[in-house]
């Protein structure tokens, strides 16, 4: 190991050429996870933020807030189940909206949010007319105190602070009283508005499972934990399951291009290794320096597209890509591949195993 060690720093020239495509597929690695990290997190920051233990749709919806219809009758059938403590309603509808100083066709995308019960990080329900949003509309122009107009009646709603993480499909949240958010959704789409007392989904707290409560409505609702509610969000398993497809092709990229390059290694150094065995090293010895020469070249270079994934974090402006750069995000995609350096690595074992001192010398 000492002389694989000894030949990383000697002669570097050597590993330059894996170490720069490592590095590549590194940051492509890295850059999906992170990608994938802020879609989901755009697309579900509204729900993650509920302080729940359970979320009810209606029985056909599918868990879309579209689809949904909670009557009054079936809020009071939620509110008389064992282990309940607090009911409130849910309601959204997705537009654009106008912000001063831009164009007439530059609008934000919004989700605005009625709500009864205040999510974590949200304060309570203001007074009508008025908004929290989330701070990804920053990045189009909003500012407390602005009053942006909302849909194509542009209903006027004043900013009145920011919460952060609250997005919902990929459009900021804005948190709105329950007059303002049917108002809103009357006004611009007035083929789904609502009657008073009906919601969109409820927001329950309580010692209450999910299947209790569809229970005592008779199979009317359709409740979700919030992790449940967050998984059945129409769009996002798919999401999750193409992302992860591509980044197990990329690591999938990773292990040939390590195997490829040390089995080279391997066939160029059968002389040496046949010096190696015949002064009495072991092959377990000559393929653990193989392995360690794998994996130094595979930290040098997650460690180099660790540190561009995280510049580019910097450099893209807010708002304008879905990205969600963690160090635990970057030290997993790291893991997986040193994990495909060792496994491209073993390829090289059969090689090693079979030189014979005698024939690679002679």
């Amino acid at each position: 190991m000492k002389l694989a060690l000894k030949e990383l720093r000697r002669r570097p020239g050597r590993f330059a050429t894996a170490t720069v495509i490592l590095t590549l597929i590194a940051v492509l690695l890295m850059f999906l996870g992170s990608l994938l990290d802020g879609l989901i997190a755009s697309s579900t920051g509204a729900i993650r933020a509920q302080d729940a233990d359970a979320i009810v749709y209606s029985a056909s919806a599918q868990a879309s807030f579209q689809r949904s219809r909670i009557e009054p009758d079936i809020r009071s059938a939620v509110e008389s189940v064992d282990g309940v403590d607090e009911v409130g309603g849910l309601g959204v509808v997705q537009l654009g909206a106008r912000v001063p100083g831009n164009g007439p066709r530059d609008l934000a995308n919004v989700a605005l949010f009625g709500y009864e019960l205040a999510p974590d990080g949200v304060p309570e329900p203001p007074a009508d007319g008025e908004a929290y949003a989330d701070e990804v509309l920053k990045a189009d122009g909003v500012e407390e105190g602005m009053t942006i107009e909302i849909g194509p009646a542009r209903t006027p709603v004043d900013v009145i602070g920011f919460v952060s993480d609250t997005s919902f499909n990929g459009q900021g949240g804005l948190w709105a009283s329950e007059a303002t958010w049917r108002s809103t959704l009357a006004e611009n789409r007035p083929d789904a508005q609502l009657a008073d007392g009906v919601w969109q989904a409820l927001v329950v707290r309580g010692d209450v499972e999910p299947g209790a409560i569809d229970s005592a409505t008779d199979g009317a609702t359709d409740s979700y934990t919030v992790d449940g509610a967050v998984n059945a969000i129409p769009g996002v398993s798919e999401q999750q399951g193409t992302f992860n497809q591509i980044i197990g092709v990329t690591i999938a990229v990773a292990l040939v291009v390590i195997g490829l390059f040390f089995a080279l290694i391997t066939v160029e150094r059968v002389g040496l290794y046949g010096v190696l065995k015949a002064l009495g090293a072991k092959s377990s010895t000559i393929f653990g320096g193989l392995l360690v020469q794998a994996v130094v070249v595979t930290l040098i270079a997650a460690s180099v597209a660790g540190a561009l994934v995280v510049l580019l974090d910097v450099v893209i402006p807010p708002g304008s890509i879905p990205i969600a750069v963690s160090i635990g995000s970057i030290v997993s995609s790291a893991a997986l591949l040193l994990l495909a350096a060792v496994i491209g690595c073993s390829f090289s074992l059969r090689r090693v195993l079979k030189v014979d001192p005698a024939s690679a010398i002679g």
